[in-house]
């Protein structure tokens, strides 16, 4: 746990506007973030952003054993802790904006719950319409999309867009209770069903 938590503080430090937390996520909000995943069948689940994996193993915990979990991580840092620690976990080096072309490229056209740990409220429009639109485009039917925001956050400018943003994006966007145990606190929503262009 220090040895992540000490990865994570060096790669935030060096890649201020990659990495928008103060901590690794607690386990209280990995397991909340968990519940969209299949517990049957042979889901696939697509992490974005992974960081130190402290939603990875959440979700590992929640897949059934016939399933597939694919994190996509841009820095380069984490992908090698990664590797490193969870060795288990198919990581994939590459930017979430360009998710519908980075799974084709590992065999997977469709995802069964997308489980997303990115800092969102730093993120300029553009990049947040990006990744949402192909977010939506490799969903199932019934698939499901789960992020976070800091409570301190919601008040940012950047934050207040992406909540309007994500409402634009999706048919369904529920508002998950405040997950205190969290530093800092956190709350999750579960998107479902994109509005696709």
């Amino acid at each position: 746990m220090l040895h992540n938590y000490r990865t994570f503080l060096q790669r935030a430090a060096s890649k201020p506007g990659q990495v928008g937390a103060v901590a690794p996520s607690s386990p209280h909000l990995a397991r909340e973030m968990g519940s969209v995943i299949p517990r049957t069948g042979s889901p696939v689940v697509v992490e974005l952003g992974p960081g130190t994996g402290a939603l990875s193993a959440a979700i590992a915990d929640r897949l059934p054993s016939g399933g597939r979990h694919v994190a996509i991580e841009l820095d380069s840092g984490m992908v090698e802790h990664l590797n490193r620690e969870l060795p288990w976990l198919e990581v994939v080096q590459g930017d979430a904006s360009h998710l519908g072309s980075l799974l084709p490229e590992i065999g997977i056209d469709r995802v069964d719950a997308v489980v997303c740990g990115l800092p969102w409220s730093i993120f300029p429009a553009q990049l947040q319409h990006d990744i949402l639109q192909q977010v939506g485009s490799v969903l199932t039917p019934g698939g499901a999309f789960t992020t976070f925001a800091y409570l301190h956050a919601l008040g940012m400018s950047g934050a207040r867009q992406f909540r309007r943003r994500l409402d634009v994006s999706f048919d369904e966007v529920i508002t998950t209770r405040t997950i205190w145990r969290n530093v800092p606190p956190a709350r999750t929503y579960v998107c479902r069903r994109p509005n696709l262009p």
